[in-house]
């Protein structure tokens, strides 16, 4: 684990490996660490840079919002710290909000971009609502929501046949302090429609959903690859592909990079 600094505030990364750099965004409630059963596969050809957003992991929090582009801005100062002037970028939910304020951000330095569980379009206003709601319901009970929160991810046929997994994930997620929970669930509220992006920019794009993601609907979310170059890819399970589909996940990214 290395550290660099945004705006005093200390941004914690991992580098493994030489070649293509590649840049894993985690999720909301996750951190790095969510990527370690990849790095090893992806190292083997590739540069991995694993990055804790603000707040999240050993990263320190920056404000009472993360917004994306402050997200953004602290992917980007590790990278200028690693001088990677170009990457292909994988978010996983949040993270692939992140991305993509990236990529709006500094469109040059995007060589490829995968939207694992996530998708370009802003919150709608039940979703700005629920944010509220879920700020709310944090503050009242820290515990009882991570617990709900990432059981919720699963879909329900793997909540029973992945309980170490779920409460590996949970444990986890107990280290994000209220505070960046609070501040990212305000960043994703507030965050721009960047689905422009999915037909516009020149680099290969993918959308990876769940077919049962029970917070990311996929009839609704698979539309955006609608009339663009974007590689749609569908899992039979819900939100937490990296865990519910991992062999299939990793097999489908080799695959990505190895066309980027």
């Amino acid at each position: 684990m290395k550290n660099t600094q945004y705006k005093n505030t200390s941004i914690a990364y991992t580098d493994t490996g030489k070649g293509t750099a590649i840049v894993l965004l985690h999720g909301f409630l996750e951190n790095q660490k969510m990527w370690d059963k990849y790095i090893a596969s992806f190292a083997k050809k590739n540069r991995v840079i694993t990055i804790d957003l603000l707040g999240h992991g050993e990263t320190e929090c920056l404000g009472y919002v993360h917004s994306m582009e402050d997200n953004a801005e602290a992917v980007h100062a590790v990278l200028s710290e690693l001088r990677i002037r170009k990457a292909v970028f994988v978010g996983h939910s949040m993270g692939g909000y992140v991305a993509l304020a990236f990529a709006e951000l500094y469109p040059h330095a995007v060589k490829g971009l995968v939207l694992l569980n996530s998708t370009s379009k802003s919150d709608s206003d039940e979703k700005k609502t629920n944010r509220d709601r879920a700020i709310k319901a944090v503050k009242q009970s820290y515990k009882g929501f991570i617990s709900m929160a990432i059981a919720n991810l699963f879909s329900e046929n793997n909540r029973e046949k992945l309980v170490e997994e779920i409460e590996n994930t949970k444990k986890e997620a107990l280290k994000t302090p209220l505070q960046a929970i609070v501040a990212s669930l305000e960043g994703m509220k507030i965050r721009k429609d960047r689905e422009v992006l999915l037909h516009l920019t020149p680099y290969p794009k993918m959308l990876i959903l769940g077919e049962k993601d029970p917070v990311l609907p996929y009839e609704e979310n698979k539309t955006q690859t609608d009339n663009s170059a974007v590689a749609l890819v569908t899992f039979p399970d819900g939100h937490m592909s990296h865990i519910e589909n991992q062999e299939d996940l990793t097999a489908v990214l080799l695959e990505f990079f190895k066309k980027v």
